[in-house]
């Protein structure tokens, strides 16, 4: 599974994958980090681009503040496009406790593994807030 990462939150996907690698997961399961720019996304890209990018390449958004509001804004995307097989978008609850937090940051990483294990479960969910 490929998590595309949203700009916001680069460093924090550094932090998630070293504990994924620590604790010995990344042998279990292939779990990827992708950044908007290795993927060729512009960071200013529309909330619409990135979640059409993000489903036709069957990766989940891992994001904390993208736009509620406006013609493109995730939240109408969402409504307009979403369907019962799209994967879902994840949102962090809090950011700044990712980088400062080592058990929020567990959370975050345990319920991240629970999405990837059960996956069929959460499809079509729209949006999840972890931890």
């Amino acid at each position: 599974m490929i998590f595309l990462v949203d700009h916001n939150l680069e460093g924090h996907a550094l932090l998630l994958a070293g504990r994924l690698t620590n604790q010995g997961w990344l042998d279990l399961l292939p779990i990827r980090f992708a950044l908007l720019e290795e993927v060729g996304l512009p960071v200013n890209s529309s909330d619409r681009v990135v979640w059409r990018f993000a489903q036709t390449n069957q990766m989940i958004l891992l994001t904390a503040n993208r736009r509620m509001k406006g013609k493109d804004s995730l939240e109408e995307v969402l409504q307009e496009e979403n369907t019962s097989t799209s994967l879902p978008v994840v949102t962090v609850g809090d950011a700044k406790r990712i980088l400062t937090d080592s058990s929020y940051r567990d959370l975050c990483l345990n319920r991240l593994l629970e999405i990837v294990l059960y996956l069929d479960n959460y499809l079509g969910t729209r949006r999840i807030f972890i931890p």
